[in-house]
């Protein structure tokens, strides 16, 4: 039994995604508290690191992210891990499309690893977080991202040696960057 009941939803903004104001009455301590909190929708995503390792290398993307400008991100680039929203697809399909047309790699072997909220003060989203190993083989494009969504992404191929210290030096600021070279790291995926 939820403690929780909706009285209201309001849009405030769907232009982009979704910001909605919720009303809502939560017990607390015994007592019927009538709260309202703001919640951004943009859908589910999913994230993936791709990883070599005979060449101890990790494939991440550079692109240039508006809301990191305007809270003091000079530049307003990101070197990030691949991901993308899911739209209709299941996380896994969303994360193989999302490599190929970002990065130019046709994983053949996706492995799910954890899902978590990513900002839920404030945010719905649930990201989905893969890893894949990759060889060169399996580079079919350049990748770059889809001229349609007006994607200029950059893909680098660093050594995994390089990208954990890029977390230190504040060249990596992105969360789920952060995750996968952490996760990866603490389990040893390279070798």
């Amino acid at each position: 039994m939820s403690n929780i009941k909706i009285l209201n939803t309001e849009i405030l903004s769907n232009n982009w995604y979704t910001l909605k104001k919720v009303t809502y009455e939560i017990l607390q301590k015994g007592e019927v508290l009538v709260q309202n909190r703001e919640a951004y929708d943009r859908g589910n995503g999913a994230t993936i690191l791709l990883y070599n390792k005979e060449k101890q290398s990790v494939i991440l993307t550079r692109q240039f992210r508006m809301p990191t400008f305007i809270n003091g991100n000079a530049s307003g680039y990101l070197i990030e891990a691949c991901a993308g929203l899911l739209d209709t697809d299941n996380a896994e399909d969303c994360i193989r499309r999302e490599t190929e047309e970002e990065t130019g790699f046709k994983i053949t072997h996706v492995e799910k690893i954890f899902e978590a909220y990513m900002s839920p003060g404030s945010v719905t989203e649930i990201l989905y977080f893969f890893v894949a190993e990759y060889t060169k083989e399996m580079k079919v494009t350049e990748g770059g991202g889809l001229e349609e969504e007006s994607e200029n992404i950059e893909v680098l191929e660093l050594s995994f040696t390089e990208a954990l210290g890029m977390i230190k030096t504040g060249e990596i600021m992105d969360a789920k960057t952060i995750m996968l070279l952490q996760y990866a790291a603490l389990n040893n995926l390279l070798g």
